[in-house]
């Protein structure tokens, strides 16, 4: 389905996007206002997953906090990329299996490694995409 210019992406195809992708941005409250920040995610059950340290995306995962999470592509040379957007809430994996099958992700944090311990999961309750192409 095309919307103003742009193709809306079949919650499949979103997934398939996703996977493809490394590394995104995770959109929380923090009360006094919004923050956006970068992760290296991978998905888990159609979940996404990502390690963190103490602070704001461990605070809305141990309060299950609904958030957002985006990753995307874009080619400027080719005026072509995609958007997706997850929305859901966030919760920390603490069972020991789900913790197992998290680690195995290989999910290495570019910054803090020792202290990014903590694995969150966005449970994905609605998944959303869009194509784009120049001249589209």
């Amino acid at each position: 389905m095309t919307s103003y210019g742009t193709e809306v992406l079949a919650a499949e195809e979103c997934l398939r996007l996703l996977a493809s992708r490394r590394v995104g941005r995770v959109a929380v409250s923090t009360g006094e206002r919004p923050a956006i920040l970068p992760v290296v995610y991978a998905l888990l059950d159609g979940d996404v997953v990502f390690r963190t340290a103490p602070g704001e995306k461990l605070i809305a995962a141990v309060l299950h906090c609904t958030v957002a999470f985006e990753a995307d592509d874009f080619d400027e040379a080719e005026g072509a990329g995609w958007s997706v957007n997850v929305v859901g809430p966030a919760e920390e994996i603490t069972h020991p299996d789900e913790r197992a099958r998290a680690e195995a992700l290989g999910l290495d944090p570019w910054a803090g490694g020792d202290v990014r311990d903590r694995f969150v999961r966005i449970r994905a309750e609605h998944v959303s995409g869009r194509r784009v192409r120049r001249g589209g």
